[in-house]
Parts: structure tokens; C-alpha cells; sequence
């Protein structure tokens, strides 16, 4: 049966846990051996193209990058006949689309062929919470994720697909998850990763006060406030979530202990500031190592690796 890696929701715990195994374990250069993945990328990215190219790399296959311009998902051509056209010559498709419904639709048109990874969609980014899953566990658990039960991460900010996949992945390992966030930037029930519907033994909080939602957290996550197709929104949004900046001041309601994340890129001086970024509690450049580490796991975990 052909693996897809879409959403962290979809998958068992027990799925989950081999590929956070599989992220960090040896492995040889022989997993994929002689096998392309294309990479299509609807949205451009410098962290996932590199860490999805140097992961095929390493496992011994070679990956084909395929852009906005190139393939042009329901403009040059259907994505029924992308995703048919892409199951001729390769086994895998990772991709970082707009739309969430581009899964569903090429795994009915390519008959279950074509494994899929989910690179990014306006719904989920569960290659990114998978690498901060185990940036955490290296923090906090010896690299151990099923050590992370009782921790305490606060996002603060937008809340973006990145937050939804986190949050659904922290929550069945037992962490406790706290959301600040202004009334229109919060999380609402629904959608294909729904923290809101996630039953797990982590506890799941939602709230309007930054100070308050950072008061004693381990971990203190932000994304940007102004993600891709949202630039017209830019002054709104600045002055909507002022409040939600990540800075000194924010850090220090945390715990002394406590580490920062960020998904990157980061917009300084909006969501977070170079003082806080740049300085001794920050994990990012962790959380970028660990972007490779997440997908050598999703992809021997699609091959079948145990």
C-alpha cells in the first residue's frame, strides 16, 4: 500500500513514532538507490528545497525541482495530469502547494501510485513540525521524543498551518500547548489538522494574552505575521498583532531554561526581534538542521523502513 505523508493527523501514533526513529537513526545510501523524487513547488522556500534535496541525496536518490512557472497547477495544466504525468517516472512527490485539496486530487487521479509528502499547503506543514518535535526532544529529552510529555510551548502570533501541525503533533505526545493570539489570528476548529480535535494526553489552550500564554512555558514559538499573498495585508496585520511581539520582555515571562522557535524566515523587528533571535535561548538554526532530519524519517518511512 502506497505511504502519503500530508498531514500529521492522518497518521497512527505508532506511524509517528517510526518516522521520528527513522529521522535520527543510521542509515545507509541505498534507500532510494537509482529513484528520483520530484519536488514541485508551488510556493518557493530556501529551507525546504535544501533540506528536501539533501535528504533524497543522502538516502541515494536524486531529486528533480519543478516550479510554479513549469508546471502551473490548474493553469498551464490540471493537477489531475500533473500528478498523472509525475507517476510515469517517479514514486514520490513532494510538494509545497496553495491548496490542500491538490493531495486528494492527484491520489484519485494517479490510482494510489504516487506517495506524497506535503511540503507545506495553506492547511498543514507537518515536515516542519516533525523538525521541531525533534528540536525539542534534543532540548529537553535527550533526543528521546516520547520524553516530551508534560513540557509546556507557547505560540504566540498568527496562527498559521505551521501552528496547526504542531500543535497536533505535540498534543499526542503529551504536551501541554498554549495559543496567544489576537480575535481573527486565532485557531478555529475544523479543517484537514485540527488541534481543536485533537485527542491526545497533551492539553490544548487558546487565548488573547501574549504575557500570560509565555508565563512559565519551556518553549516560546512565533512564525511571521506576514506570510506569502498576504503583502497588501502587511500594515493591518502589523498593527493588529503589535502586541504579540517575541521580545526580551516576552522571554523573560517564560522560563529561565526556556527556548525559542521560529519556522524562519523571520520578518525582524515584526513578529520577533534580532535580540531574542539572535540570542542564547534561540533554536532556529537547530530547527533548520533538523528540517533534513524530518524528511530522511518521511521518506525511509515511505519506503517502508521500520
Amino acid at each position: 500500500m502506497t505511504r502519503h505523508f500530508t498531514t500529521i493527523e492522518e497518521l497512527r501514533d505508532e506511524e509517528l513514532a517510526a518516522i521520528y526513529a527513522l529521522a535520527t537513526s543510521p542509515f545507509d545510501d541505498e534507500t532510494l538507490q537509482g529513484q528520483g523524487v520530484a519536488l514541485v513547488f508551488e510556493r518557493p522556500s530556501l529551507r525546504t528545497r535544501a533540506s528536501s534535496s539533501a535528504a533524497v541525496f543522502e538516502l541515494g536518490g536524486y531529486a528533480t525541482f519543478f516550479s510554479d512557472e513549469e508546471i502551473g497547477l490548474d493553469t498551464r495544466e490540471s493537477v489531475e495530469d500533473v500528478g498523472r504525468t509525475l507517476a510515469e517516472t517517479y514514486a514520490i512527490a513532494a510538494l509545497r502547494v496553495r491548496r490542500h485539496e491538490v493531495f486528494a486530487r492527484i491520489r484519485a487521479a494517479t490510482a494510489e501510485r504516487l506517495a506524497l509528502i506535503n511540503l507545506l499547503s495553506h492547511a498543514a506543514h507537518p515536515t516542519q513540525a516533525v523538525a521541531d518535535v525533534l528540536t525539542i526532544a534534543d532540548e529537553f529529552a535527550n533526543g528521546d521524543v516520547t520524553g516530551l510529555a508534560g513540557l509546556r510551548v507557547t505560540y504566540v502570533g498568527d496562527a498559521t498551518n505551521v501552528t496547526r501541525s504542531l500543535a497536533v503533533a505535540l498534543l499526542r505526545l503529551g504536551v501541554d500547548v498554549t495559543v496567544a493570539a489576537p480575535d481573527g489570528y486565532q485557531l478555529t476548529s475544523g479543517g484537514d489538522e485540527d488541534p481543536t480535535a485533537t485527542n491526545g494526553p497533551g492539553t490544548l489552550r487558546l487565548g488573547a494574552d501574549a504575557r500570560d500564554a509565555v508565563e512559565g512555558a519551556d518553549v516560546v514559538y512565533t512564525d511571521a505575521w506576514v506570510s506569502m499573498g498576504m503583502e497588501a495585508e502587511t500594515a493591518q496585520r502589523r498593527a493588529d498583532l503589535a502586541n504579540f511581539q517575541v521580545n526580551a520582555t516576552l522571554m523573560a515571562a517564560a522560563k529561565p531554561s526556556a527556548v525559542l522557535l521560529h519556522c524562519l524566515p523571520a520578518h525582524r523587528g515584526d513578529e520577533i526581534t534580532d535580540e531574542v533571535l539572535d540570542g542564547p535561548q534561540s533554536r532556529v538554526w537547530r530547527q533548520v538542521y533538523h528540517r533534513r532530519s524530518a524528511m530522511v524519517g518521511v521518506l525511509r518511512w515511505i519506503k517502508g523502513e521500520s
